[in-house]
């Protein structure tokens, strides 16, 4: 059997790698370990390593890597403490294969870790632009995975572009939205997760409410205090009830909390809710419920597509990714921002579209990754 080891760092990357964690786990030639790393340990970034463990998996080993602040510096130090737990784990599980998700700064860490240790790399959600450093970490995570997972077909052709083979790019889908098909069919038959239990006590979800998550940018770093207090106040005008989340760890991150503490010390009376984290299910249940969402998520473009939510992309976190048409694009001002909500919520709900995929991502993945080579020693084609 090839050992498969997942390293989850983040809410978003364990949402990420859900379905195709499943798919291995129940595949007859595959076994799959668990390392939970970086925020998705501390509670403070909500219990997300509970989660895992209550969705029936085993968390193998637990890689402690952040250092406080969420400052450039800090993050680097993060990577540079990723780099020595990562090691110790991966010592110990010995796997065949490490895979990972995204852009987070763990992917990076993952990648690096795995490759100076002769361990396979293989990526999801690869090749695709966005703006930042994401897309830095995101192509630099490519250069050092053997096997590769995209999302979408112009991903797969920029992957391929970069120098990849193309026999070791696999178009399969983006697991997020395996998770998000699955919970839409649940809740269209009523078996849906009870949202009453939790955000219940904050606002009604049977009516008009709208969702923001909004994080830092690390280009833009110390601009994010103003930044989040601009879509907040956008948000006061609508007088809808609002479901704020808190930040992503990440640079800037404590920027963007200390706007949202200084909103809530100021607007004490405002309709304005803030939760650390949810459940994936529970928060794609609130994202087909709600009449607009509001940020730089990338979840409002990538899930949001297959859902239909309405949604406004704030600023230039996401400025280049590929998208459908339910995103309006605006800058941080708090005018345009109320004036595009309004002309999402005026417009409803849009038809899905599978731009990210169509919901079997995770099981093509597991197929893969039971049958596929690699060559560890990687060449550039031209």
């Amino acid at each position: 059997m090839r050992k498969i080891c997942a390293v989850i760092g983040s809410m978003a990357s364990y949402s990420g790698l859900k379905s195709a964690m499943s798919a291995v786990q129940k595949h007859p030639d595959l076994d799959l370990s668990i390392i939970a790393a970086a925020s998705a340990l501390p509670d403070r970034y909500g219990p997300v390593v509970n989660w895992i463990e209550q969705d029936g998996f085993r968390v193998t080993g637990r890689a402690h890597m952040l250092v406080e602040g969420e400052t450039p510096s800090t993050m680097a130090k993060s990577m540079g403490l990723g780099l020595i737990e990562l090691a110790t784990l991966f010592e110990q599980l010995q796997p065949d294969l490490v895979i990972t998700v995204g852009d987070g700064f763990e992917a990076i860490v993952t990648a690096l870790t795995a490759s100076y240790m002769s361990i396979p790399v293989a990526h999801t959600m690869g090749g695709e632009v966005s703006g930042t450093i994401d897309d830095s970490l995101r192509h630099a995570v490519t250069k050092f995975a053997h096997i590769h997972f995209p999302a979408s077909q112009n991903a797969r052709e920029r992957i391929i572009k970069m120098g990849e083979r193309p026999e070791d790019v696999y178009l399969v889908g983006c697991p997020r939205i395996d998770l998000a098909a699955e919970v839409l069919e649940r809740d269209r038959n009523g078996l849906g997760p009870d949202l009453a239990a939790s955000v219940g006590s904050l606002f009604d979800p049977r009516q008009p409410f709208l969702i923001v998550s909004q994080h830092g940018v690390t280009a833009e770093y110390g601009a994010g205090e103003q930044q989040i207090y601009e879509t907040l106040l956008a948000v006061e005008q609508l007088r809808l009830p609002t479901l704020v989340m808190w930040p992503n760890a990440g640079t800037g991150a404590e920027d963007i909390s200390r706007g949202i503490r200084q909103f809530r010390r100021h607007h004490p009376t405002a309709p304005v809710h803030f939760l650390r984290s949810l459940p994936a299910e529970v928060y794609i249940t609130l994202m087909r419920r709600t009449v607009c969402m509001i940020g730089n998520s990338s979840s409002a473009i990538r899930e949001g597509a297959f859902i239909g939510t309405p949604a406004v992309n704030v600023g230039t976190r996401q400025a280049h990714r590929e998208r459908a048409h339910n995103v309006l694009d605006v800058d941080y001002d708090r005018e345009e921002i109320a004036d595009a909500v309004q002309t999402q919520i005026a417009h409803g709900r849009y038809e899905s579209n599978s731009i990210y995929g169509d919901g079997h991502a995770g099981e093509r993945i597991a197929g893969v990754l039971s049958s596929c080579s690699w060559r560890l020693e990687k060449q550039i084609t031209y």
